[in-house]
């Protein structure tokens, strides 16, 4: 079959705020073939500017969109996804956000293709079984402990066995009003479930007041210190960590969800120090260079962890890429309120079974579908013109 067009589709809530939440708003794929078969993917990343990378005017022979690189080729099999993820890495060679935005195109390849050989995505990009993960509830920290606790408490009145708090105000005060919260989330959650904390890079390069954290938030049973630093500060994260396995502090440290392309993933994994990588199959590229990530760090003897905070069509392309490994048993499930979660695709999506688990699709594709209702309710009117020719204008889904 050949790709006979990609459609893009940018949704948004009516109202956007600065708080950290990333399923606010995306960018939506569809690529369509020329037997009828439609596949979607969704990137992680400001969906104006990725929506250019795929139809901007050529520059030079490495820069040239997406959509030139893709339309008119033939996929039919898991070979064919890899060669064209490649192409349109080449055509964009020196396109800034190219990972970001090809993300969406690639998740949409593999869905497609998945339907195209009746089998999941899982299945084709190699793994031989699909084992059950224990997905953690997502959400932020509230503005105050108290707050914090209560939504602490609303995660464990949904009977999830995990939870993950990030942002808000932590790290914005003193290391007291930081255990403050991480405190209020364990009381919420109880001494039973894993919680996890994001610091959301707060200290930068200070390798001092991360250690501070570590060792507090370790006390109160906290399986993992997220983003504590900045993604490119590789040596103070190996410093870190280094110090907190030396002192024999039982925490683990975490972070890759800004690597934006392999080799980033992967020197956080060779020279960090990580005892988990987080890896966002929406910004580093798709599936095909996640599950690069995913293979490294089981060769390596990290945790990969999917980082996920968009629609449930991120969190289905984020499980097939590691389904067929299962020690990498924790799946990040966004648990807040916003109606693009699991709208996107209502009324399937990934969901827990009766014991608190969730699994990846034995259906062809990604196993979910999109609700054209959705898109068509949060569709932001787009269109892109340049001395009277439009090089791009929103359709109907």
């Amino acid at each position: 079959m050949k790709i006979e067009a990609i459609d893009l589709f940018y949704v948004a809530l009516p109202d956007i705020t600065r708080t950290a939440d990333g399923t606010q708003d995306s960018l939506v794929v569809r690529v369509r073939t020329d037997n009828g078969l439609e596949g979607w993917g969704e990137c992680d990343a400001s969906p104006l500017v990725s929506m250019t990378a795929y139809v901007m005017p050529m520059s030079h022979s490495n820069i040239i969109n997406i959509r030139e690189a893709l339309i008119g080729e033939t996929i039919d099999s898991p070979e064919d996804v890899v060669r064209l993820r490649a192409r349109a890495g080449e055509f964009g060679l020196d396109i800034q956000q190219l990972d970001h935005a090809v993300a969406g195109a690639d998740i949409a390849m593999w869905d497609v293709l998945g339907k195209h050989v009746g089998e999941p995505v899982w299945r084709l990009i190699g793994h031989k079984a699909s084992y059950k993960k224990l997905p953690y509830a997502s959400v932020l920290f509230g503005d105050n402990p108290a707050e914090t606790r209560a939504i602490a408490t609303s995660i464990a009145e949904r009977k999830f066995r995990a939870a993950k708090f990030g942002w808000g105000p932590m790290g914005r005060g003193s290391l007291g009003d930081d255990i403050a919260l991480v405190q209020a989330a364990r009381d919420g959650l109880g001494q039973d479930a894993k919680l996890m904390v994001d610091a959301g890079i707060i200290w930068g390069d200070d390798v001092d007041a991360a250690y501070e954290r570590a060792v507090a938030f370790a006390d109160l049973g906290v399986v993992w210190l997220e983003e504590p630093l900045r993604t490119e500060e590789v040596g103070a994260y190996k410093a870190l960590s280094d110090r907190v396995r030396a002192d024999g502090v039982q925490i683990g440290i975490a972070g890759g969800e800004g690597a934006d392309f392999y080799r980033s993933a992967d020197d956080m994994m060779t020279n960090a120090g990580l005892d988990f990588v987080q890896i966002d199959v929406g910004r580093i590229g798709g599936i095909t260079e996640a599950k690069r990530v995913a293979d490294r760090a089981h060769e390596l003897g990290i945790q990969y962890v999917n980082h996920t905070f968009k629609s449930h069509l991120s969190v289905a392309a984020s499980i097939h890429v590691f389904a067929g490994i299962e020690e990498f048993d924790l799946i990040e499930y966004p648990a807040g309120d916003s109606p693009l979660v699991l709208g996107l695709t209502a009324p399937t999506g990934i969901f827990r079974d009766s014991e608190g688990f969730v699994q990846a699709s034995d259906k062809p594709g990604l196993g979910v579908e999109v609700n054209l209702g959705a898109i068509h309710e949060y569709q932001r009117h787009v269109k892109i013109e340049i001395d009277g020719e439009v090089l791009f204008e929103s359709a109907q889904p």
